[in-house]
């Protein structure tokens, strides 16, 4: 058992936090909710860190959802607003994460799948709401129509079967879909060619996207509009064509 259930690591830009707990199918008890908790405040907190990469133990199990066992212990009725990390709710960044799906998404763990802003899977990976199989519920989906089809969404959330990597691929909960062995690579080279590109203007363009599912369509432009004013007047803005212009990589100042 991992003396550590949930581990983060900065290198060369990029955060990875691990959830580590494959003994338990990476279940969310207190240790890892607590874990996930600290590891997402030090990559918010953290300056030099430009994409996360949220990924688990093992080569069956990404997360299977919250710990039942410890659930039925406690007596868990309704989950606080702070149970789990929820980026855009209770967790606010505008740096992007990538979700690393290395196995069986279900519950808790297709809830950390589907905040994340961008999202790699395993060819053997399979997501899931189970909690109608447990009377439990899943008000943490309530972005989900928003990303897939409603009808698409109804039977994840009615029948609590799974879907496998690639019909989520094809309905738009994954962006991309490789062999189990290629899982971590495929991810942190998404990663590198996003923390290459100029930070301001990649956080406008995550928080344009959120801003406009929350808008209608002539008030996104302007939304838009306010978003991305400060990025064309940074210095980072007259640092891209200068770069281009000499012919050389840029040197992003984040100002």
């Amino acid at each position: 058992m991992s003396d550590q259930p949930v581990r983060y690591e900065l290198r060369d830009r990029i955060s990875t936090i691990t959830i580590d707990r494959p003994e338990a199918r990476n279940a969310l008890n207190r240790a890892v909710r607590e874990g996930l908790w600290a590891a997402f405040r030090s990559f918010v907190d953290d300056d030099d860190a430009l994409v996360a990469i949220l990924t688990a133990t093992g080569d069956k199990v990404f997360c299977a959802g919250a710990d039942l066992k410890e659930m039925s212990v406690t007596g868990l009725q309704v989950p606080p607003l702070d149970f789990v990390p929820q980026l855009g709710r209770n967790l606010m960044t505008d740096k992007p994460v990538i979700a690393a799906i290395n196995g069986l998404a279900y519950a808790g763990g297709f809830a950390l799948a589907q905040m994340c802003d961008l999202c790699v899977a395993a060819d053997t990976a399979k997501f899931a709401i189970t909690e109608a199989k447990w009377s439990r519920g899943a008000p943490w989906a309530a972005p989900l129509p928003w990303m897939i089809p409603p009808r698409v969404a109804l039977e994840l959330l009615l029948t609590a079967e799974p879907i496998d990597a690639h019909r989520a691929h094809e309905i738009g909960l994954v962006n991309r879909v490789v062999p189990l062995e290629h899982l971590q690579q495929e991810a942190r080279a998404l990663a590198t060619r996003i923390a290459q590109n100029a930070p301001l203007s990649v956080r406008a363009g995550k928080r344009m996207v959120y801003a406009a599912a929350e808008r209608l369509r002539s008030e996104s432009f302007d939304e838009a509009e306010r978003i991305f004013e400060p990025v064309y007047k940074s210095e980072d803005a007259q640092e891209g064509p200068r770069a281009f212009l000499e012919k050389r990589a840029p040197v992003w100042r984040k100002r």
